[in-house]
């Protein structure tokens, strides 16, 4: 199930091993808390952490052992593992029994920030598990319009869709941007206007702005948006290298067959990261990324033989990419 489904199923009542798996620290930290809130009693009693990067072959008896022991005084003694990779030998041999006949008076919950190699827990039926992967703007726009709700602040979707999209739908960023933002209207009408003025936006985000002004040949916005980056940086060869890296991937992503999950593997990028990236990577056009990757890359390269200085070499890139008529 998604994160978003979470709050729901535990009113149904608690399930027996709860795999908490995602690259979203945030749901993964505010999964944990919401199970450890409905079913956990008298913590310093009942509750046990445990590394699974020390749970290796017989080491995994001791995880057993923890869920097969009662209760003190309550209904539940619950178990986190942080980290939970076995191989199949070593779930067939130590776990598979316990967790198929997991007692009732106990509740596990993994917390695991990625899929590794061994077997595959979230497909085991007797685990539930919890999606806690970077949501996509349209769910992160959704959490971020309910919870100004609640807190009586009145949001539209464009205010906090562009919450969403200026921190990159990574929730840990975005759960502290609407805090501040509730903090700071206490009540009343969020505006785009507030948003653009308060929340911080991505540097991978600006970089993210200056391509697609390229696209639309918007020297202005470029420039705006290229300065900020140097004053907040100070260092002109960052914001040239952030380029490089951002119209390399743009064309890999362009000129690769494979599908948007495997090239985030491949590219260590979010999935959304790489839908939206190949959107703007059609908008611009292979021939033009190239052109775009050669320039960018001939200027480092004079920067780091001391032929320029960062800053003309800067402003090299910045004419050969708007005014040369062979990058269009």
């Amino acid at each position: 199930m998604k994160f978003t489904d979470l709050k729901n199923d535990i009113k149904q009542g608690a399930r027996a091993i709860y795999l908490l798996e995602g690259d979203d620290a945030y749901f993964r930290m505010k999964g944990e808390e919401m199970i450890k809130s409905a079913f956990l009693q008298m913590p310093e009693l009942n509750f046990s952490t445990f590394d699974g990067a020390t749970l290796k072959g017989s080491a995994l008896t001791s995880l057993t052992s923890a869920i097969e022991s009662y209760p003190f005084m309550a209904e539940k003694r619950v178990i986190k593992v942080i980290g939970l990779y076995p191989t199949e030998s070593e779930y067939e041999n130590y776990l598979k029994n316990t967790f198929e006949k997991f007692p009732s008076t106990s509740l596990l919950i993994i917390v695991n920030s990625e899929g590794k190699k061994g077997v595959d827990l979230k497909r085991k039926q007797c685990i539930s598990y919890i999606d806690c992967n970077r949501a996509d703007e349209e769910t992160v726009t959704k959490w971020a319009y309910l919870t100004f709700k609640n807190a009586n602040v009145s949001a539209s979707a464009d205010a906090c869709a562009a919450i969403a999209r200026y921190c990159l739908c990574n929730m840990s960023r975005v759960a502290l941007e609407v805090e501040k933002l509730i903090d700071f209207k206490a009540g009343g009408e969020l505006t785009r206007a507030d948003v653009d003025e308060f929340v911080y936006k991505d540097a991978d985000y600006r970089i993210y702005e200056m391509t697609n002004a390229v696209a639309r040949r918007d020297f202005d916005t470029f420039c705006t948006i290229e300065s900020e980056l140097v004053v907040k940086g100070g260092d002109e060869t960052a914001v040239l290298s952030g380029l490089f890296s951002y119209f390399k991937n743009l064309l890999t992503i362009l000129s690769s067959k494979e599908s948007d999950a495997e090239l985030s593997k491949l590219l260590k990028m979010k999935e959304y990261g790489v839908k939206k990236s190949r959107e703007q990577a059609r908008a611009i056009g292979e021939q033009a990324l190239k052109n775009y990757l050669t320039c960018v890359y001939d200027a480092l390269s004079k920067i780091k033989s001391g032929l320029t200085t960062p800053q003309s070499a800067l402003q090299t890139v910045n004419a050969t990419l708007f005014f040369s008529t062979q990058q269009k």
